[in-house]
């Protein structure tokens, strides 16, 4: 596996995406997935200057956030109740989607005396599989958690297309970029971070406005 010609590709495939999109390449931050990666990969991924990794489970991305505290931590998974205490490292926590959760996440970011960056998660494709509050319920569960949980700084949307052809996930994001400008035109104008777009699909999101994309089965695959 060639690491390094990996992530070249991947940047290439997301500024020439940010083209055809009339967009700032600038304007879309990769997330390095490492859930799979060894200790090593992740350490040559920094010397490579990829900087923002993700983790799925928040114990493993705490670990990891103090065995490299040089690296910008997300977690992309879900949070359940009994993993928060793992989440004081984390830049960007990108799946909310429980207001009981905000809550004992907020309680624990005033222990820590720190505000934490949290992403609503939306469930765009409407499959029972997949995380995420309904689109419908986006904005009120946005001005609860802005109510409730003043230790939290509500950054904007997450969400996953299903698993499909590339190009059959545009009308998923679509949609999910006009909630995103929904919830900044009527509730939150700097919630600026929409998350969306994996291996399969990430050109399409940021055509449709992403400005980050959760890669890693395509940066760590080998070539043919």
């Amino acid at each position: 596996m060639d690491l390094e010609h990996n992530l070249k590709v991947i940047r290439t495939r997301i500024a020439q995406a940010c083209a055809r999109a009339k967009r700032d390449p600038d304007s879309v931050e990769l997330v390095a997935v490492t859930k799979t990666a060894s200790d090593t990969m992740v350490e040559r991924l920094i010397k490579l200057g990829q900087h923002s990794l993700g983790e799925n489970r928040a114990k493993a991305g705490h670990l990891r956030s103090e065995h490299f505290p040089q690296a910008k931590w997300h977690l992309i998974g879900p949070l359940q109740s009994n993993k928060i205490k793992y989440c004081r490292n984390f830049d960007l926590i990108h799946s909310l989607e429980r207001l009981k959760i905000a809550q004992l996440l907020n309680e624990k970011a005033k222990e820590w005396d720190k505000q934490v960056n949290v992403l609503i998660q939306v469930n765009i494709s409407g499959e029972s599989v997949k995380h995420g509050i309904r689109p419908e319920e986006t904005l009120s569960f946005a001005r609860a958690l802005i109510d409730d949980c003043p230790n939290l700084n509500l950054r904007g949307l997450m969400g996953m297309a299903p698993h499909v052809k590339p190009e059959e996930t545009r009308p998923y994001f679509r949609a999910l970029s006009d909630l995103h400008a929904e919830l900044r035109a009527v509730v939150k104008p700097d919630a600026d971070i929409l998350s969306m777009g994996m291996s399969n699909d990430f050109e399409v999101a940021v055509e449709e406005g992403a400005t980050i994309v959760r890669i890693g089965t395509a940066l760590f695959m080998e070539e043919d």
